[in-house]
């Protein structure tokens, strides 16, 4: 195996199966735990449109470019850690922490008894900038209901300053913004492009969140699901969510996002996702993110011990579910573009192809960006693209890689 410089830290932690805060993924307030967390008991072408036929399996190949050149101290927000501390891509204004430092609303009076599930929804469904005040120790709030984004909301922040976990229980899905869904108030003739609600979730970490047999916009996004407006995450951990098990084109146990305004992306910054065994998400595609026709920028992150457990591909061969790609991430449609750059990407696996990447631009415009990055052992145990392991690739071109190891 041949590691960047600026991977060895991080691999290092991951590789000895354990979140230290020195490893720059979030802690619980002490250096040798994770963050809090509740403990609870696709393809080669897309039912999206692609006809493109499934590929043949291809044995990995080694993509190698000019390493990344440099490390750095783990970045903090808050008692918290996430994200990748040797990451070094610069990071627009579009991509970082809202300002939270005069919020609309704040859940809870300073007790962690006072911090409920009915208050954040409430504090959601309301609106505005949202902090919490929970206590000085780190406190998991287990949702009773999925929190839901009003689609008159203009923008919704939620900080938990680092020491707040959302659980789902291993129940539900945590968080929703759904634009098209008129039940949460119908603003525009137009819901799948409208420019807001603007939705950001920072220092926050998301655990447990299930959105199993929930097929609302084709299921999917076991801790966020989101359709319209804007998104984005900043300084968050997502550990342990899941999706359903089976189904082409369904996927995201963290992450689901269907649509944004003008093709904007999402923006995911200094996040992790699993981070060490055991922490992952597993959905049948996209054990962390997915989406059809949405740009994503990841910037300075861990995607890593997620899985794609559905089998079959997309479209499901016969006799099949479907379903089994994109280990880390699942991204389909047409004119799209996915930027990862400064991040680590290992340990993750798809029974089909992808066991980083799953990437397919049915009519051959998207393009695929990976800059500073270091992908290390994600199998694809059903096919994959030739001299890019872990990746799975139909677009304009060839992916873009610079600066990074793949192995």
């Amino acid at each position: 195996m041949r590691s960047t410089p600026a991977a060895i830290p991080v691999l290092a932690c991951l590789l000895t199966g354990a979140l230290l805060a020195g490893c720059g993924a979030s802690g619980s307030g002490t250096a040798d735990s994770p963050a809090p967390v509740a403990t609870t008991p696709a393809t080669a072408a897309s039912a999206s449109g692609s006809t493109a036929p499934p590929p043949s399996p291809t044995a990995a190949g080694t993509h190698r470019p000019q390493p990344a050149r440099t490390t750095s101290a783990p970045r903090t927000a808050g008692p918290a850690f996430a994200g990748n501390p040797a990451g070094h891509a610069a990071v627009p204004a579009a991509a970082r922490a809202a300002d939270t430092s005069k919020p609309t609303r704040t859940v809870g009076n300073g007790t962690s008894a006072s911090c409920t599930s009915a208050a954040v929804v409430a504090a959601v469904a309301a609106g505005g900038v949202i902090t919490f005040s929970c206590g000085p120790r780190p406190v998991v709030i287990t949702m009773k209901a999925t929190a839901k984004v009003r689609n008159a909301s203009a923008r919704v922040v939620l900080d938990g300053g680092g020491l707040v976990t959302l659980s789902g229980g291993g129940r539900r899905r945590i968080l929703s913004m759904d634009t098209c869904d008129q039940v949460q108030g119908w603003t525009t003739s137009h819901c799948q492009d409208q420019s807001t609600p603007e939705l950001t979730v920072q220092n926050l970490t998301f655990a447990d969140g299930n959105s199993t047999g929930d097929r609302a916009e084709g299921g999917g996004g076991g801790a966020i699901l989101v359709r319209g407006g804007r998104f984005k995450a900043v300084n968050d951990r997502f550990v342990r969510n899941r999706c359903d098990s089976s189904g082409p084109d369904l996927g995201g146990a963290a992450i689901r996002v269907l649509d944004q305004y003008h093709g904007l992306p999402v923006y995911v910054t200094g996040s992790t996702f699993g981070g060490a065994p055991g922490l992952g998400g597993t959905c049948s595609n996209g054990g962390a993110l997915s989406s059809i026709g949405v740009s994503w920028v990841v910037l300075n992150s861990v995607i890593s011990y997620n899985s794609a457990v559905g089998v079959g591909a997309n479209p499901a061969r016969g006799g099949t579910p479907g379903g089994g790609s994109g280990g880390a991430v699942y991204t389909d449609g047409n004119r799209y573009t996915v930027r990862v750059e400064g991040s680590l990407v290992a340990h993750n696996d798809a029974k089909e192809g992808g066991g980083a990447f799953f990437f397919v631009s049915n009519d051959r415009t998207g393009t695929l960006t990976v800059r500073r990055s270091t992908l290390h052992a994600n199998p694809s145990h059903g096919f994959s693209t030739a001299g890019y392991p872990g990746v799975f690739y139909i677009g304009a071109g060839k992916p873009d890689v610079s600066d990074s190891t793949l192995d």
